[in-house]
């Protein structure tokens, strides 16, 4: 606040001044000039007469001669002083609006209120540190799961379409740089409620500054960040970062988990999904020779993954020299049919369109088409706006850093737990990842399953944790019970049962629960809250555990035991 103060005085002390100047000559000069009173003495106007009348003088203008006619001395000077104050009064008004379009007032009105806004948030947040793709998928994953979250973003465009989003909560937003501590600082990070911080910016450098802003200003807060450089990713994780995602080493990880494990693939897709997704429909990529056209960050993480699966891959690169490209590599774009045909294009069984120039990708695809229409197509999407020419484009498999990375962050931000369920999961068969990933087809209808964690603590489940202490078995198939009709299970599964050190995978619905333990769980999007429900609500509890109906409220209490035990009636005897 005080440096709008500073600033709007800055900009319009003169204009003030010049204000103030006027009307103190008005003033001084009604009080000099002689005037004269009704039986037509001489009179001279006080200094309160002369402060009264110019101030009405110069606002609203033919109030009249106090307390007597004027002289035509005193007319003189009144002419002259409305000028003089008509125009100071213009000066000062043109100066202020043109305050109020000024760049720099407007940075501190806007900063003000971001300020204002963030000091506003009582609930937990994240700091999110760039607004490109893949803050912007993000923070909307955030925001319909009901997190909060404040955003940093260098771009004031950005800014502006997050101000137009509609979300479901109020997001304050900067247009700042993120690599100023104190910029990050204004935005929360050392205000206890702040959770995480997610630097996503385009440069590398600054997602290593906010990094290492957080862990030292906050070293308990959890700290993720993208990267494209294995270098800086070597460096965060030197100092502790949580978190570091690479999009391109990311992606090549699941094209080729897809071909050698399907089912798991499919199963990391859905886990990892945000909210509301369509189902991934399986994917069988086909095992044989791939070309691989574009080796840059993102074609050495395909072809190192690829390599390591066992396929043969022949790439084209349009500076073999600079990239360092394996032996065998075709000079060429991979736009042309030629340069094509020269890597064998019609013996292949898949291509990799992963340059970083969109038409160049989709034209690859095309000819590549042209040449052989059986091949499994993949590509490399730079620009988000291209969106509609991609999805037109009918690939196999569209590889895009903003959904890559914010999926796999949101997915392990808002659901911890699910990383080790991930990392459990992965040592299992293929077989098994099948049958699992059709039981939660079977539950979770068109979109991709919601996935929560639930732990049995007197904060987070108070009547299962009672339920339990008071010596109840409590199952986990109790848990999974309608809570309106006991008879029917609710449309999800328990993933992961965390013990302690122990993790039971896929829980049987006898498996007894304890406290303490922390469950993972999957299913169609709203038997969360009502599992919620279960353990939180000591009736529904006893409901689902014994099928005995109990009234909440003392009056309901009082009217089912009249029912039970009329007036004139005696109920059983007590336990003695």
């Amino acid at each position: 606040m005080h440096n709008i103060v500073y600033v709007l005085l800055r900009r319009i002390h003169v204009p003030l001044i010049v204000l103030v100047c006027v009307y103190a000559v008005s003033v001084l000069g009604f009080v000099l000039i002689p005037g004269m009173d009704g039986q037509g003495k001489p009179w001279d106007m006080s200094f309160f007469h002369a402060v009264y009348f110019v101030s009405f003088l110069g606002t609203t203008i033919g109030l009249g001669e106090i307390p007597y006619p004027f002289t035509d001395a005193q007319r003189l000077w009144a002419t002259i002083s409305i000028y003089g104050t008509v125009f100071a009064w213009l000066y000062g008004i043109g100066a202020a609006l043109s305050l109020l379009q000024d760049q720099a007032f407007q940075s501190t009105l806007r900063v003000n209120a971001f300020r204002r806004s963030v000091r506003l948030i009582t609930e937990p947040f994240y700091l999110v540190c760039g607004y490109g793709d893949t803050g912007s998928t993000l923070v909307r994953a955030l925001s319909d799961a009901g997190y909060r979250s404040v955003v940093i973003e260098i771009d004031q465009g950005r800014i502006v379409a997050l101000e137009l989003e509609d979300l479901g909560m109020p997001v304050p937003g900067l247009c700042a740089s993120a690599v100023e501590p104190k910029i990050l600082v204004m935005a929360g990070l050392d205000r206890p409620n702040c959770i995480g911080v997610i630097a996503l910016t385009n440069v590398d450098d600054v997602n290593l500054n906010v990094a290492i802003t957080a862990k030292l200003l906050r070293p308990r807060v959890a700290t993720i960040a993208r990267v494209e450089s294995r270098s800086v990713e070597a460096n965060m994780l030197s100092f502790g970062t949580d978190q570091v995602f690479n999009p391109f080493d990311t992606f090549a990880g699941r094209l080729a988990l897809a071909l050698h494990s399907p089912g798991m693939f499919l199963l990391y897709e859905w886990m990892t999904a945000v909210p509301h997704e369509s189902l991934r429909e399986p994917l069988f990529p086909p095992h044989g020779r791939w070309i691989l056209c574009g080796y840059g960050r993102f074609g050495k993480a395909v072809y190192e993954r690829l390599v390591a699966e066992g396929v043969q891959v022949t790439v084209i690169e349009a500076t073999p020299e600079t990239t360092n490209a394996p032996p065998g590599t075709i000079s060429g774009s991979g736009t042309e049919a030629a340069t094509q045909l020269e890597a064998g294009i019609k013996d292949a069984v898949g291509i990799v369109a992963g340059t970083d120039n969109d038409a160049n990708n989709l034209s690859i695809i095309m000819t590549a088409r042209e040449l052989n229409p059986g091949l499994f197509m993949v590509a490399r999407q730079n620009q988000h706006q291209n969106n509609i020419i991609f999805r037109a484009a009918q690939l196999d498999l569209t590889m895009k850093r903003g959904s890559v990375i914010a999926n796999k962050i949101f997915a392990l931000t808002t659901t911890p737990l699910l990383a080790e369920f991930l990392q459990v999961a992965r040592l299992n068969s293929n077989e098994w990842a099948n049958q699992l990933v059709s039981r939660i087809g079977g539950i979770s209808g068109d979109e991709v399953p919601q996935t929560w964690a639930l732990e049995i603590t007197p904060a987070a489940s108070p009547a299962l944790y009672a339920g339990i202490a008071r010596g109840r078995r409590a199952r986990i198939g109790d848990l999974c019970r309608d809570p309106r009709n006991r008879d029917e299970c609710l449309p999800c599964i328990a993933l992961l049962i965390k013990r302690g050190d122990a993790e039971i995978l896929l829980p049987a619905d006898d498996e007894m629960l304890r406290r303490g333990d922390h469950i993972l769980l999957c299913g169609r999007d709203g038997a969360g809250q009502q599992m919620e429900w279960i353990a939180k609500n000591h009736n529904v509890f006893n409901y689902l555990y014994s099928g005995e109906e109990r009234a909440s409220g003392s009056v309901w209490r009082w009217l089912t035991r009249e029912k039970d035990h009329p007036a004139g009636e005696e109920g059983p005897e007590p336990r003695r």
